[in-house]
């Protein structure tokens, strides 16, 4: 091994091929004596082995195993010849059973490749960025002709699958996929006019019932989008409306808060430049009726209904009902003791159970999986949820009083408290009584609803300004019999009384537009942020009322000024958002100035992006006696290896004359050319280490001392520590104390998880139990098999996504992060369908009473096991 350079891999591979090869010539010799007429036992005596080997040499199973690789790398390369890339990651092993008849091991498939990279057929791998997960990655195995550059294998849509993964199943996948709406003709639309009460119901889409390409199938309510005259489309909440008002060939009728001034296709939203969508958002699987096809009864031909369904009755009561520390931190210290208390005592009971588990493989994997929740939560900071409390979707009743909602959900005569996000403070709580016998409300909606109640637009207005277009509110019951919940409700601040951010704030000639002045992008979400964690920190310092008024109303401007084009930088002069960040977030920076403006407290800090530098591998686990063991930090935290390309010269290429800039330490500049081979083994950079370990980069005679930079890869600020104490301000709120408390105390359990995990041995294989088992280890592996299969149809999926959404953003330079991000989703769902991905829930293994007691008896090796565990 030594000897030829080689690690491990390569070693045992050269020998398994070595031995390989011999056998096949030893088998070739005694096939050729055998056709000569000698016996099993004349051909071990001329060969001099014993007969029992002669024979194993003629067994075709053994044959079919020695040939194996070879006959797996014969079938590769004929794909690669006639494909250019393609993929041979994960599962592939699997596939080519299959695909070709190939019974092989992963060891087999790593040989075949093995020996192809010898005839020059490179193997590359990198990474497919996941479009639905910013920052995460997909990784890749590609095996190419030869000639071709590592940097090909990132032309997705160059890379093939072994199997040809388009839907050959007589159309069904046809009617599952999203479809480019049809469109309504504008004639069948009626807007009603904030003169004429839309702006009581701005938002609500009302349909006419019993309208066959207008139906909302078993849905009471939805969130809908629907094309008209192909050039526009309405966003809002559907519900079936009784049709008294709805003239003689009007179908639909869109409630708007603009005034009659307004020409009917200005109300709506213009369609996006989107071949595949229109509308820029994703609209449900067809399987959950997000599109619907039905038989016109005019022409018995079978259409495409007008409905597209982000959102329908049920989803919201989905959603996770956590107490997020946006609200729960405005509320009383108890209350946030209590539940945060309540959040500690789940996690302290689940890591007991998990403890208790006699298995040692489900309970490391159950562990690791455990102590990453645990460090999620010291970073979200939620708390437990109040009893009842749940997301509900809001739908205007313009009859219901000001201090009532309408809530099938709760008991009549309950109070309620509503609560919408982003949450500014409890001046922004309507607690109110629930009335579900009023009318109006019963006709529209019904009392058996999943996720819904109603409110008038007054109490909309108050939850920060919401519209009826699919905004939602927390619900949680307060003020029982027993008193256990008592929510924090303040009148309405004075100073945003009748404060319209439209009408203040106007686009005007010259004024700021809401862009990041370096990409040119909505800045939206950064700024929404900065204002948030003012807020936020505002609230926990005790500010008065008007300086609170004066930050919310900022927010009410930011939030709305990319979509309405509004002046949020002349709102920010007039609000002085300026000396509130002097007064309320004042903190010092890593050199001890002073400095004012960004997050001040641990509840605002905690989720606030760090920059670390570039960091490789899985994290290792810092146990004492382990060579990486770091005695400043906790036991059980993750210490990870810095990359080894963190470092790289502060260089400059220019493609077009080949002519390198390197800046020096000492502020001058070298240049050369590549192509001059002199120059380029004298001032190419070389990295090396000084006297006291620190990098360094120098010319090939180290006289030369280069600038150079470093890596970086983001990271959050409660991620990065080990106290989350580092992060309360120098004012120390109680509030932040608390937080603080339960943010270490979830660190300290992840810790403990992964400690208990390094401690925990592993299950013992027995073949007897194989054995008595054997139809349940069948079982299991079929189903192991299927579920591995996807990764090779996801990576496809994922490949072929990153190609559309990568063409449409260099069509339309710019698109939104939040556009993207729909477009990623957009383009997933649509190729997982194309490939036959199947998602996680449909794809997990689901393990009988007898096969758990197959696992049990060790029946399954530990390494098999894990795989079954992850799926």
């Amino acid at each position: 091994k030594k000897e030829f350079g080689l690690n491990t891999t390569q070693y045992r591979i050269e020998k398994k091929i070595c031995t390989d090869e011999r056998r096949m010539q030893k088998v070739a010799r005694a096939k050729s004596l055998k056709e000569d007429g000698l016996s099993n036992s004349e051909i071990g005596r001329k060969m001099g082995v014993n007969e029992s080997t002669v024979r194993s040499w003629f067994n075709e199973t053994s044959e079919r195993r020695m040939n194996a690789a070879k006959n797996t790398a014969d079938f590769l390369k004929k794909q690669v010849d006639e494909k250019g890339m393609i993929d041979v990651g994960t599962g592939v092993e699997i596939e080519l059973s299959t695909a070709a008849g190939l019974n092989i091991s992963k060891e087999q498939l790593n040989t075949a490749l093995y020996m192809l990279e010898r005839q020059g057929y490179p193997v590359y791998k990198g990474g497919i960025p996941q479009v639905t997960n910013k920052g995460q990655q997909t990784n890749q195995k590609v095996l190419c002709k030869p000639g071709t550059e590592h940097k090909e294998i990132y032309n997705y849509d160059k890379v093939k699958t072994i199997n040809d993964y388009i839907s050959r199943d007589g159309g069904k996948t046809f009617e599952k996929k999203f479809h480019y709406p049809e469109s309504m003709d504008s004639k069948r639309l009626k807007i009603r006019y904030a003169e004429d009460g839309g702006k009581e119901k701005d938002g609500l889409v009302e349909i006419r019932r019993g309208v066959e390409d207008l139906s909302l199938g078993t849905s009471h309510y939805s969130q809908v989008r629907i094309l008209v005259d192909g050039t526009h489309y309405i966003k809002g909440m559907a519900v079936y409306s009784d049709g008294h008002d709805m003239p003689k060939g009007v179908d639909v009728i869109f409630n708007t808060n603009k005034s009659k001034s307004t020409p009917k296709m200005e109300v709506l939203k213009e369609i996006k430049n989107d071949p595949d969508n229109p509308f820029g958002a994703l609209i449900k699987d067809s399987e959950q009726g997000g599109q619907y096809w039905y038989i016109d009864s005019k022409t018995g031909k079978k259409k495409l209904g007008l409905i597209n369904k982000t959102r329908a009755e049920g989803d919201w009561s989905d959603w996770k009902d956590a107490l997020p520390a946006q609200f729960l931190s405005k509320q009383s210290r108890s209350m946030a003791k209590k539940q945060l208390d309540i959040a500690k005592a789940d996690k302290q009971a689940e890591f007991e159970e998990i403890n208790s588990l006699v298995n040692p493989t489900i309970k490391k994997h159950l562990l690791r999986d455990f102590a990453n929740k645990c460090d999620a939560a010291a970073e979200n900071l939620k708390a437990a949820a109040l009893p009842g409390q749940k997301y509900q979707v809001m739908i205007p009743i313009p009859s219901m009083k000001d201090n009532e909602v309408y809530a099938p959900n709760y008991t009549n005569g309950s109070k309620l408290a509503l609560i919408r996000y982003p949450h500014g403070g409890t001046f922004e709580i309507p607690i109110l009584t629930v009335n579900n016998k009023q009318q109006d409300a019963k006709k529209l909606l019904g009392t058996e609803v999943l996720d819904v109640v109603g409110v008038n637009s007054k109490v909309a207005e108050r939850l920060s300004g919401a519209d009826f277009d699919g905004d939602t509110v927390m619900c949680i019951p307060t003020h029982d019999k027993m008193g256990r919940v008592k929510i924090t409700s303040t009148p309405k601040l004075e100073g945003l009384e009748n404060f319209d951010p439209k009408m203040e704030y106007p686009e005007r000639p010259g004024m700021k537009y809401m862009k990041d002045p370096k990409t040119g992008k909505d800045a939206t979400q950064s700024e929404m942020g900065k204002i948030s964690n003012l807020i936020t920190d505002m609230t926990l310092a005790g500010a008065k009322n008007d300086e609170l008024a004066r930050a919310v109303r900022h927010s009410m401007v930011v939030i709305d000024a990319a979509k309405h084009k509004l002046d949020y930088k002349q709102s920010e002069i007039d609000n002085n958002i300026a000396e509130l960040r002097n007064k309320y977030q004042l903190k010092y920076d890593k050199n001890g100035r002073l400095r004012s403006g960004g997050a001040s407290t641990l509840i605002s800090k905690s989720k606030g992006e760090v920059s670390v530098p570039k960091r490789q591998g899985e994290p290792k686990v810092n146990i004492k006696g382990k060579s990486w063991y770091d005695p400043t930090r906790p036991e059980g935290t993750l210490i990870y290896k810095i990359a080894d390309d963190v470092y790289y010269p502060d260089r400059k290429y220019d493609k077009n004359t080949g002519i390198v800039t390197l800046k020096t330490t000492d502020g001058k500049k070298i240049t050369y050319n590549v192509s001059d081979k002199k120059a380029n083994e004298k001032y190419s950079p070389v990295q090396r280490l000084d006297k006291d370990g620190n990098v360094i980069f120098t010319d090939s005679t180290g006289t030369i001392f280069y600038k150079y930079k470093t890596r970086l890869q983001k990271s959050t600020n409660m991620r990065e520590t080990d106290d989350a104490y580092s992060l309360v301000s120098k004012a120390r709120h109680p509030m932040e104390l608390i937080y603080a408390d339960y943010a270490n105390s979830m660190k300290a359990l992840a810790n403990r998880a992964r400690k208990e995990e390094m401690s925990t041995g592993k299950i013992e294989y027995s073949k007897r139990a194989k054995a008595t088992y054997q139809k349940e280890v069948d079982s299991l592996m079929v189903k192991l098999n299927n579920a591995e299969k996807n990764r090779i149809r996801e990576r496809a999926a994922q490949r072929l996504a990153n190609v559309e959404v990568n063409t449409k953003k260099q069509n339309n330079p710019g698109m939104k992060p939040g556009d993207v991000s729909q477009a990623g989703q957009q383009a997933i769902t649509k190729y997982r369908e194309e490939v036959g991905s199947v998602s996680r829930r449909k794809r997990n293994i689901d393990i009988s009473d007898k096969e758990w007691e197959a696992i049990q008896a060790g029946a399954v090796s530990e390494n098999t096991l894990k795989r079954i565990l992850n799926n």
